[in-house]
C-alpha cells in the first residue's frame, strides 16, 4: 500500500477543485459525515494547533504532511494506515484521485470506521479548492496568514486569507489570530483567539488546552532543536521560543531550487556583499548576532527524505564557508561542525559520524558514533 500511495502524483492534472473529491466520497458513502468537525487553515502551525484541538476535545486529527510516517496523518500505527488505504483504493483509482485526494478519503473512511465523534482537520493547500472542503465544520481556526504558494493562491495576503477563510460555511464559529480578515466573513461568528479559543467554541465552553507533540515541530532532543521552519515568519516564531540562550550551529536541508544564498563555489561567493540566507541571517540579527560565525550550513541540492533507510543519494553536500566543501562519502548527504573539529554528522538521520571533516574520504575509515 505505501508503494501505490507513493505512486500517486500530488499535483491534479486539471487544477485544483473538489468536483474529484466529492465523487469519490460519494463512491465511499460519505463517510465525512458521520463525525463533528473543526477545520483548521493558516500558513503556519495548523499540524500543532489541529493536535492541540483534538487532543482536548477528545477527538482525532488528520493533519499533513508527516515527518515519522505515513500513518503520522492519521494519527494511526503503520497497520492501520495499511487499513485505512485499502478501504479507498479501488474507489480512488476509479476516479484518478490524486495522493492527497486519497489520504484525505482514506482518513475520513478510517475515522468512520472507528466510530470517531469528533475530528480536526487540516487543510492542505489554501482552502477554497483543497480536498479537506468538502466538510462542514462547526469551527473553523485561521492559525496565520504569509505570502505562499502565490501562484494558485493570490498575490497579497488578503487574496490567500479569502481563498483560506472560503471553507467557513454559514453559521459556523470562525477564530482569528486578530480581526484582521475578519471583513472577508458573512454570516459567522468570528472570535478573535487560537486553538483554545476554537476547542472551547467546539465544546462550548471554556477549556483548557491539552499538549501534543508532533516530530519535527520544535521537537528538543538532547539539545538538538529540530523545527520544519521554512520562511521568515516561522523563524521569528521559533527564535522565540528556543530554549535558554546559546550558541546555535544551524543545520539546514534546502532544495536546489529555493534561494538559499550563493553557492560556495560560485564567484564572488566569499566577498562580503554576497547574498545571504534570508531565513539564518534574519535568525542571526533576531539573536543579536548570537550564531556563531563559525558555523556551516549544509546546502543539499535535490535531497529529499524518505525514510530512516533507503533515502536516494544526495546530489551534493558542501558547508557555506566558501571553497571548504565536504569529502565525504557521495552517497551520504553529510554536514560538520567547524565549531568541533572532526566531529561530522549525516544530515539524513543526524547521527554523528567520527572522522575529519577536511580528509575524510569514501576510503577513509569512518564510523557512527550512536
Amino acid at each position: 500500500m505505501i508503494e501505490w500511495i507513493e505512486s500517486l502524483s500530488p499535483w491534479p492534472k486539471d487544477g485544483f477543485g473538489t468536483e474529484r473529491m466529492v465523487e469519490l466520497l460519494d463512491r465511499l458513502g460519505n463517510p465525512q459525515r458521520s463525525f463533528e468537525t473543526v477545520h483548521v487553515v493558516g500558513t503556519k502551525g495548523k499540524s500543532t494547533a489541529a493536535r492541540r484541538i483534538a487532543a482536548t476535545i477528545g477527538g482525532v486529527a488528520y493533519t499533513s504532511p508527516h515527518v515519522s510516517g505515513w500513518h503520522e496523518r492519521l494519527q494511526t500505527d503503520e497497520a492501520g494506515f495499511e487499513r485505512a488505504l485499502a478501504r479507498v483504493r479501488a474507489a480512488a483509482e476509479e476516479v484518478g484521485a490524486t495522493q492527497f485526494e486519497t489520504l484525505t478519503a482514506a482518513a475520513f473512511a478510517d475515522f468512520e470506521a472507528r466510530g470517531v465523534q469528533a475530528a480536526v482537520i487540516e487543510a492542505g493547500l489554501g482552502g477554497r479548492l483543497d480536498a479537506t472542503n468538502v466538510i462542514d465544520a462547526r469551527v473553523v481556526l485561521l492559525t496565520n496568514v504569509a505570502l505562499e504558494h502565490t501562484e494558485v493562491l493570490g498575490e497579497s495576503r488578503e487574496q490567500i486569507a479569502a481563498e483560506k477563510l472560503a471553507v467557513a460555511r454559514p453559521g459556523a464559529v470562525v477564530v482569528l489570530p486578530d480581526r484582521e480578515f475578519a471583513d472577508l466573513l458573512r454570516g459567522n461568528d468570528v472570535r478573535v483567539g487560537g486553538a483554545r479559543e476554537a476547542a472551547e467554541a467546539f465544546l462550548g465552553r471554556p477549556v483548557e488546552l491539552a499538549d501534543a507533540s508532533l516530530p519535527g515541530r520544535l521537537e528538543i532532543r538532547d539539545g538538538e532543536v529540530r523545527d520544519g521552519a521554512h520562511t521568515p515568519e516561522a523563524v521569528d516564531w521559533l527564535l522565540e521560543r528556543l530554549p535558554e540562550p546559546h550558541d546555535y550551529v544551524v543545520v539546514a536541508s534546502i532544495l536546489g531550487d529555493k534561494d538559499a544564498g550563493p553557492d560556495p563555489g560560485a564567484a564572488g561567493a566569499g566577498r562580503p556583499d554576497a547574498r545571504r540566507n534570508p531565513l539564518l541571517e534574519r535568525a542571526r540579527l533576531a539573536r543579536g548576532g548570537g550564531w556563531r560565525s563559525s558555523a556551516k550550513l549544509v546546502r543539499n541540492g535535490g535531497h529529499r527524505r524518505r525514510s530512516a533507510r533507503g533515502t536516494p543519494p544526495c546530489p551534493y553536500s558542501w558547508a557555506s564557508r566558501p571553497g571548504d566543501r565536504l569529502a565525504l562519502p557521495a552517497r551520504r548527504p553529510l554536514f560538520a561542525c567547524r565549531n568541533r573539529p572532526g566531529r561530522v554528522k549525516c544530515l539524513r538521520c543526524l547521527v554523528p559520524v567520527i572522522g575529519s571533516a577536511s580528509s575524510c574520504s569514501p576510503s577513509s575509515s569512518w564510523r557512527r558514533s550512536w
